[in-house]
């Protein structure tokens, strides 16, 4: 029997049908300048001269988050409703639920780490989202989750481990699929597992011959323990995409990325950056770090990809500082050429 926990791709094609309306349908953007330089990084050309790029960090709140987050609280009963939800999240899932409360009139509690990107806590206030920072760690700010939503009678839902987030994360990879049939390598980035275990559902079950590749940083790489534990494991993340700094992988995304994803590869901060400077100066985008690593990972030669194949990656987030621009173009690797 099917575990009802884990969820299929008629519940991503579902999920799709209640967001729409309520996110964008990102465009997909194409790179001559980036296949340019995975050739001279790599010797190796992609199809159509172009490095094709899903733009979720245009989508709503700066981030692909909008879709599950908005999934998630469409299915709340009426009673949750009512008495409102609390998340916890390192400021992305913060801002997708913030977003989702206001526009479905629910009420919206975030706790996030009392270090938070301060521009990604105002953005999730702005929303009209309750902000709460406490915990020098995450292990501390799920604590403080815990108890708010026990005096509160607040229903905690979660930012990556619940199967109505992989549904509404999978319509990207619906909407990929539909944009570009004939891909053959799709490249994600990875914190808890929500995004690349929703598009690879939705992906693979449809073209089976997909590779689809993981990518995370070196300093927080919550799915490869995972896997090889055999089961979400418990770390302390320290990477510069604080986007992917979950303190454990889901045990939903985890099963999901067994089933369907190819391989995950682990890239370092200085890495990430390359790509997020690449983005900003080549292509003209702006991203934070944790929506630049799936990018860094191809332009860097760290996925492997054969001649004549057609390459998308995933640009998951857009949600950086603009006073740390600098500073993150400073520490970025050079590449090739």
């Amino acid at each position: 029997m099917a575990d009802p926990s884990i969820p299929t791709l008629a519940d991503v094609l579902a999920a799709r049908e209640v967001i729409a309306g309520r996110v964008h349908r990102t465009p997909l953007l194409s790179s001559m300048a980036a296949a340019v330089a995975v050739e001279l990084s790599t010797g190796v050309r992609v199809a159509d001269g172009r490095l094709y790029l899903k733009a979720e960090h245009l989508q709503k709140t700066g981030s692909f988050k909008s879709r599950g987050m908005t999934a998630r609280v469409a299915v709340l009963s009426a009673a949750e409703r009512e008495r409102g939800i609390i998340t916890v999240s390192a400021g992305n899932a913060a801002q997708g639920y913030a977003y989702a409360g206001a526009a479905l009139g629910v009420p919206v509690t975030v706790v996030m780490p009392a270090a938070a990107n301060p521009a990604k806590a105002a953005a999730a206030a702005g929303y009209g989202a309750r902000v709460v920072l406490e915990g020098a760690v995450m292990t501390e700010t799920f604590t403080a989750l815990y108890r708010i939503r026990d005096e509160e009678g607040l229903t905690f839902c979660h930012p990556f481990d619940d199967p109505a987030v992989v549904a509404g994360h999978g319509s990207a990879g619906l909407e990929l699929l539909e944009d570009l049939p004939d891909v053959d390598v799709v490249v994600v980035g990875i914190g808890g597992g929500g995004l690349i275990s929703g598009i690879a559902l939705a992906i693979k079950e449809q073209r089976p011959a997909v590779r689809v590749v993981g990518v995370e940083p070196e300093g927080s790489d919550a799915m490869t323990r995972a896997l090889a534990a055999g089961q979400p494991v418990p770390i302390e993340p320290t990477s510069v995409a604080d986007g992917l700094n979950a303190p454990f992988a889901g045990t939903i995304p985890l099963e999901l990325v067994r089933r369907y994803v190819d391989s995950i590869v682990r890239i370092g901060d200085a890495t990430i950056l390359g790509g997020l400077q690449f983005a900003l100066a080549r292509m003209k985008q702006v991203v934070e770090p944790a929506g630049a690593a799936a990018l860094a990972a191809v332009l860097f030669g760290r996925v492997p990809i054969r001649n004549g194949e057609r390459v998308a990656v995933v640009l998951s987030g857009g949600n950086v500082d603009p006073g740390r621009l600098g500073e993150l173009i400073a520490r970025a690797a050079p590449l090739a050429g």
